[in-house]
């Protein structure tokens, strides 16, 4: 019962961030898997693939192996690797299609962050999250902006060592700058979600 009520609380704070984003939305993309790595020079996520596209040029939701999605953040600005702190804009962040579905092949969206890049630990769950906004542009060569939120997978009983495997991420692409109350949203809504799956695992 406790974990059907974290699962609805979950889906109606994920919902909410692309609500916020329903008069600007250009595509919400979803990746899952891959690597993330790093030190204090800066995180680095490749081999994640895109899973879902929603709402990208009328096409409703499409599934599948769409694309991938890789990033690389400035250098840590605050805090540590371990117990969490900031990372410094720059970077980049690209998603890639595949050309299959609808969906454009090679670069959909090709940028960089744009505020501190927030890292956070999960203490409940070993996780950690990153999130932040984005500025870059789009496939049809208009400039745009989003919102990321990548939820990494536990790390059992340990802290973040230098590399730990990516449970899932969403990014939405939106032609206005996304709200900071946005992203906390994202951030809460993934979080339930992996304290969740954590719970169904047990």
């Amino acid at each position: 019962m406790k974990s059907t009520m974290l699962g609805m609380t979950a889906v109606v704070l994920l919902g909410a961030p692309l609500a916020a984003f329903a008069s600007s939305d250009l595509g919400d993309f979803t990746n899952s898997a891959g690597t993330l790595s790093g030190s204090a020079g800066g995180l680095t996520l490749s081999g994640s693939e895109l899973i879902a596209v929603n709402d990208f040029d009328s096409l409703g939701l499409v599934t599948g192996a769409l694309g991938s999605v890789s990033f690389s953040t400035g250098a840590l600005a605050s805090g540590t690797l371990q117990s969490g702190g900031t990372f410094a804009p720059g970077g980049s962040f690209v998603i890639d299609g595949d050309g299959l579905d609808g969906i454009p092949n090679g670069a959909i969206f090709s940028g960089k962050w744009v505020s501190p890049v927030t890292w956070t630990l999960n203490t409940l769950t070993h996780t950690y999250d990153l999130s932040g906004s984005l500025t870059g542009t789009w496939y049809t060569g208009s400039s745009v902006n989003g919102a990321v939120i990548q939820l990494t997978g536990s790390t059992g009983a340990g802290l973040f060592d230098g590399s730990v495997t990516l449970s899932s991420g969403d990014t939405a692409i939106v032609s206005s700058v996304p709200e900071p109350a946005t992203l906390a949203l994202f951030g809460f809504g993934f979080a339930a979600l992996g304290f969740m799956r954590r719970r169904q695992a047990q």
